[in-house]
């Protein structure tokens, strides 16, 4: 399985520190912050990667990770995200690095200590997302069950009143479908393609499988997540 992490975009919720670099880059606790999702994968056996990055500091990159080899990766990537077209949208410049394979996608700015390794290593086909308790779902995309099991029965984008207590964290795997549902998605409301759209496309074929993201996750996309990210981080290390 190859991985793909997306780092573009501008940060405009973590300005004005995001004026001086790309949100990716800024520190949690003793890393950059795209170091964090980039171990996520090297643990999972991942290390053919790529970066999909963006922004007027996409340059910054190239200075802190380099070829990615001290960080256990045997063969990295970039890809320029030219325009603010939503997380399917950068998803899918990675197709020609996917040639056809499985793979493993995650945000920048997501934070976990979770071993994902025995799900991508069980994992043959269609999409699994991952699922993780929050106090404030409605940031996110938001799971709606079915009162009497726990079938998903549509995932909705940052809803304004959450169906149930649980976020769609930014860490999903997927097979080669997904660049063909992705060509036929159309912009949402905010002018972006929703990659919760490409998953409501697996769920309607049947394909979409889930599970409860165990250990500590976070994203650290805005001041209050990244204070999070960095306490956590800074009080593991001394553990």
């Amino acid at each position: 399985m190859k991985g793909v992490i997306l780092a573009g975009g501008l940060g405009t919720r973590l300005y004005p520190l995001t004026y001086a670099t790309n949100k990716h880059l800024l520190p949690v606790f003793d890393k950059p912050m795209v170091f964090y999702p980039l171990q996520t994968l090297v643990r999972a056996g991942i290390t053919e990667i790529l970066l999909v990055i963006g922004g007027p500091h996409a340059g910054h990159f190239l200075r802190v990770i380099r070829n990615g080899h001290h960080l256990g990766i045997k063969h990295l990537e970039y890809a320029y995200q030219e325009n603010e077209g939503g997380i399917a949208d950068a998803l899918s410049l990675a197709q020609d690095f996917s040639a056809g394979q499985n793979m493993a996608v995650i945000l920048g700015d997501n934070t976990t200590d979770a071993d994902i390794s025995q799900d991508v290593s069980s994992f043959t086909k269609g999409a699994l997302i991952f699922l993780k308790r929050v106090p404030d779902p409605g940031r996110y995309g938001v799971p709606v069950f079915s009162p009497s099991d726990r079938k998903i029965l549509r995932l909705e984008e940052k809803p304004r009143h959450p169906k149930s207590p649980y976020a769609v964290t930014g860490l999903y795997l997927y097979d080669h479908q997904v660049f063909d549902i992705i060509r036929r998605l159309k912009p949402s409301g905010r002018g972006e393609l929703e990659i919760t759209d490409v998953n409501n496309s697996y769920l309607k074929k049947g394909q979409l499988q889930w599970r409860l993201l165990r250990g500590f996750w976070t994203d650290a996309g805005k001041f209050e997540t990244l204070f999070k990210a960095n306490s956590y981080w800074a009080k593991k290390s001394r553990i």
